[in-house]
């Protein structure tokens, strides 16, 4: 009977324990106990059998320190020690085991976490054994390491990311997703993805999308979103479909988003900035080429014509020197809505550099279309300019024209024969047009040809100065002459001032030129003091970049000091157009000649558009009348009162008149009945070298005597 109980109880001890072990088995968990006196760690350890499915446990024994990673063993150890010090209510570590044997040396170390409690106890109730299980934790402390990894790497992104479900409901998005759309967690979390999509898309846009991302499981490109607080910003979209574990889990969408707005703004300035001016915001050279080898393809394909106006702003330079840069941009600014707005909409109107111009016309189907409007373009500057400051400023316009195909095939050729004959309208007298033709070709070589002989035409003596007599109406007395520039070169003749001064003035030489022509001036005043000529003044041009130089008052005033002339008997002449163009800042510039005692006289006045007035405001003493006004003086009525008009003002501001090119009896008659104080051409004396001219003084002298209207007959 004890038999049997005995070997029952022995088989009810069998089950249970194949029972436990099974269950250790299934669990994945190893039972381990440690015997706390002696630090010795028994290990159940499973032995597989044959094919893999039949298994068995046995039992080793090893210290801790063969079992557990050395780093990880003190603490383990400290784990036990608070246990057994009854500081936690149950022995608990997670630390790193061999993962074979516990008595190899070679195995791979793996983490568990291990639980124990006492399972015996002494008779003063130290612990005497805890035994426990541990877990393979590897794989998931892996997946937790990646976890984090990936968290932190979505927290540190600077792009925008957001995982979808299959209904492309938000299920989770990273602070840069809240950051660039404004959106947090909170507010998008189960809602639809519809909520950043833009009004500036088709609502079909959005949904375009999302089912070619759910039928392909990829989709990338550009798209507005809408942030939060309404705005739009333009989103590089990476979306990419992911499934959660095997290929039959759960479908999500991984949505990357990067702002690019200020990426495309930058590259939209760029390229605004490759083919636009950016002070007028008029299409450039580059955008200009473009359009125009465009529109040549369309007429040579439709059998019309392409027109070229090649525009350029009259003596622009000038104002642009006297003013100042910031005032001429504006008056630039002006010129170019002026040119706009003449040519009107559907034609390219382009500024190529400095105050140059271009317009295309397409479609012509005559020649005279073109210029017609030309026409209208000169007209249209015919109206001051008014630029952002509100002063206003009389701008003219010369133009030239050039067409496609009969004066050339390619762009190039026709901005290059529209500049020639641009330059053939500037030399018919400015504010006119001009249409290409092959003669022109030739005045541009000529002036390229000009322009570098012009270098060495000082060096070689080819310049000199001649004197042009003044004459004053009442008395008829000789009150001085004016100096006069001449080029006579053995290549190419006696070439004209309107041809060679621009050139000089161009490249710069017009200051040393200047000077010599200054110094010429005064060394023959000189030797006409000597000769008893004491009561005569010589006239000296003097240009814009003159004026601009800053240490052109002293050079004057060198030139003085060697010559031995008074200040007296000097005067300075500068044309209206560049005096008029800011008459406070001219004035200001103009005093230092005026303090020497130097005389000012305005030149070819008429012809800068600007009222008497302004005069007020410059320290000058003369002005000399255009010689245009004068030539009509006596047959048109409208000259004959602009003149008189004219000398009554200046004396009214105490200025001494000068009238230039008078050629009649008739014309100095005239002049002398309405007061002119002086005249000056052919009809007194043609221009002499300085000898001549002296011997001219003196013969006059010797014959003078008062002169009155009626009396005026011969000089």
């Amino acid at each position: 009977m004890r038999a049997r109980k005995a070997r029952s109880l022995v088989a009810s001890l069998q089950a249970r324990e194949q029972s436990f072990r099974m269950a250790l088995w299934a669990s994945g968990q190893r039972y381990w106990d440690f015997h706390v006196p002696s630090a010795r760690l028994q290990y159940l350890v499973a032995r597989h059998e044959g094919d893999g499915r039949r298994h068995d446990f046995s039992s080793e024994q090893a210290e801790p320190a063969a079992v557990i990673h050395p780093d990880d063993l003190p603490g383990v150890v400290d784990a036990m020690h608070r246990y057994a010090a009854g500081e936690t209510a149950e022995f608990s570590s997670e630390h790193r085991v061999r993962a074979d044997s516990p008595a190899s040396t070679q195995g791979q170390w793996t983490w568990i976490r291990a639980r124990g409690r006492a399972v015996e106890r002494q008779a003063d109730g130290a612990i005497l054994r805890v035994a426990g299980t541990s877990l393979d934790i590897s794989t998931t402390r892996a997946v937790e390491r990646e976890n984090r990894i990936a968290s932190e790497v979505l927290r540190s992104m600077n792009e925008a990311v957001a995982v979808l479900d299959d209904r492309f409901r938000f299920l989770s998005v990273n602070p840069a997703f809240t950051r660039i759309t404004g959106h947090g967690a909170a507010d998008v979390i189960g809602r639809g993805v519809e909520v950043l999509d833009s009004v500036r898309h088709d609502h079909t846009r959005g949904r375009s999308m999302r089912e070619h991302l759910r039928r392909d499981g990829r989709w990338s490109g550009e798209m507005w979103q809408r942030e939060s607080n309404g705005e739009e910003l333009l989103c590089a979209v990476e979306a990419a479909t992911v499934r959660d574990g095997d290929a039959g889990g759960e479908r999500m969408h991984v949505l990357m988003l990067s702002d690019i707005t200020l990426q495309k703004r930058a590259e939209e300035e760029l390229r605004y900035v490759a083919n636009f001016d950016s002070l007028t915001n008029l299409p450039n050279r580059s955008l200009l080429a473009e359009r125009l080898s465009r529109a040549i393809v369309h007429a040579r394909r439709d059998g019309s014509r392409v027109a070229v106006l090649f525009l350029d702003l009259d003596r622009f330079k000038d104002i642009n020197d006297s003013l100042g840069h910031a005032a001429g941009d504006r008056i630039l600014r002006a010129a170019a809505a002026r040119l706009q707005q003449a040519v009107g909409p559907g034609q390219t109107v382009a500024r190529l550099a400095g105050d140059e111009f271009t317009v295309i016309l397409e479609g012509l189907a005559v020649p005279e279309d073109a210029e017609r409007v030309a026409r209208e373009i000169i007209m249209a500057f015919e109206a001051p300019l008014v630029p952002e400051d509100g002063q206003e400023v009389s701008v003219s316009a010369s133009i030239g024209v050039s067409l496609y195909p009969d004066h050339a095939q390619v762009p190039t050729e026709l901005l290059k024969r529209a500049d020639a004959a641009m330059y053939q309208a500037k030399a018919a007298g400015r504010r006119t047009w001009m249409r290409y033709d092959d003669s022109m070709e030739a005045a541009i070589r000529r002036r390229a040809i000009l322009a570098g002989a012009l270098h060495k035409a000082l060096d070689r003596g080819e310049l000199r100065v001649v004197y042009q007599p003044r004459q004053a109406l009442a008395s008829s007395r000789i009150t001085g002459a004016e100096a006069l520039l001449r080029w006579t070169s053995p290549e190419h003749g006696e070439i004209p001032p309107a041809d060679f001064i621009p050139l000089a003035e161009e490249n710069g030489m017009i200051l040393e030129i200047g000077e010599w022509v200054l110094r010429e001036a005064c060394l023959a005043a000189r030797r006409w003091r000597d000769h008893g000529l004491s009561d005569v003044r010589v006239s000296v041009n003097m240009s814009v970049l003159q004026l601009l130089r800053g240490d052109f008052a002293d050079v004057v005033r060198g030139v003085l000091d060697d010559t031995g002339i008074p200040a007296q008997a000097l005067e300075l002449e500068l044309t209206e157009s560049m005096l008029m163009a800011n008459a406070a800042q001219t004035a200001h510039k103009l005093q230092a000649f005026r303090e020497l005692g130097v005389s000012l006289a305005i030149d070819d006045f008429g012809t800068g558009y600007s009222s008497l007035a302004y005069l007020k405001r410059l320290p000058i003493t003369t002005i000399k009348i255009d010689k245009t006004f004068i030539a009509d003086v006596c047959n048109d009525r409208e000259g004959a009162s602009i003149t008189t008009t004219v000398i009554a003002m200046a004396h009214g501001l105490g200025l001494t008149v000068v009238a230039e090119g008078v050629e009649t009896a008739d014309q100095a008659r005239f002049l002398a009945r309405n007061d002119c104080d002086e005249i000056q051409g052919f009809w007194v004396s043609q221009p002499l070298d300085a000898v001549s001219c002296m011997a001219y003084f003196h013969n006059r002298r010797q014959s003078a005597a008062p002169a009155t209207a009626s009396t005026i007959g011969t000089p």
